[in-house]
């Protein structure tokens, strides 16, 4: 399974086929790593273990069980329906840089030995904004989990809804929530988990619906961001104001689990829900 695609570039003077190391900067520590080093690492920081955003793939990688991952609507992608000034060439960027086709990645696997449908969104493709295809891709996955009597998990990592899709993007918060009532309709698992970051209408909709709802240590979780939501209400917000373990005192989630943990976390709850 290809994860990732590196930009090969052929650098001025050198010879033809040198490839330019890529490293990532930790947000935490501020030290630099070579980015096949990070991600061949679970995508965690080898020096503080801060959790970098993790490729939908190399994540489908740990999480489900090897050779079981049977993916759908792999073709499906954006068309810009509004003729949104540069919105192609956005497009033809972002499926370069991710190797995908869209910003989530959706399928049928099993975790433990026990099936699921899973769902992964992927913030390295347009900061896994939810547009027309990532809403009709969620919804085709709970068709096949209510006809199949499927669990359903998705991983969620979104800066919010698309705006270069305008209205047709906010209108998958609302197709992705009934989709979701269907599935409470039916007695079945639905189970959120939220990685950094997990922002707007991905999280005015589905990502806040799940039975359970679990979330990766430090993660950013809200509507607004805390800088829109300090101006308007003029406050100094907490330090910790949107993250993991704020909101898992406020008991908006379920609990924090570190990712080296999901794996096993995930197969539990699904024993106990099958």
């Amino acid at each position: 399974m290809e994860l990732f695609k590196e930009n090969v570039e052929k650098p001025d003077g050198k010879p033809e086929g040198i490839i330019q190391p890529e490293f990532l900067k930790c947000q935490e520590c501020g030290r630099e790593t070579l980015k096949e080093l990070v991600h061949g690492n679970d995508s965690v920081c080898v020096y503080c273990g801060f959790l970098f955003r993790m490729p939908a793939y190399k994540r489908i990688e740990t999480i489900a069980d090897e050779g079981t991952f049977a993916e759908i609507d792999k073709t499906k992608k954006s068309n810009d329906p509004l003729s949104f000034p540069e919105y192609k060439d956005k497009l033809k960027k972002a499926r370069k840089n991710s190797g995908l086709n869209e910003a989530i990645v959706c399928g049928t696997c099993k975790i433990g030995g026990h099936k699921t449908g899973l769902a992964v969104m992927d913030s390295y493709f347009m900061m896994g904004s939810m547009g027309q295809i990532v809403g009709e891709k969620i919804c085709n996955l709970v068709d096949v989990c209510l006809k199949k009597k499927l669990p359903l998990i998705i991983f969620c990592a979104s800066g919010g809804a698309r705006m270069q899709e305008g209205m047709i993007s906010l209108f998958q918060m609302t197709r992705t929530t009934i989709a979701i009532n269907k599935m409470n309709d039916a007695g079945l698992l639905y189970v959120s988990v939220l990685t950094n970051p997990t922002t707007g209408g991905v999280t005015a909709s589905f990502a806040m619906q799940g039975d359970i709802i679990l979330a990766e240590p430090k993660a950013l979780i809200g509507f607004a961001g805390p800088r829109v939501i300090q101006q308007n209400v003029n406050e100094t917000l907490p330090e910790e104001f949107q993250k993991t373990e704020y909101l898992l005192k406020k008991g908006m989630i379920d609990g924090v689990v570190e990712r080296k943990d999901m794996k096993d976390k995930l197969g539990k709850i699904l024993s106990l829900h099958e």
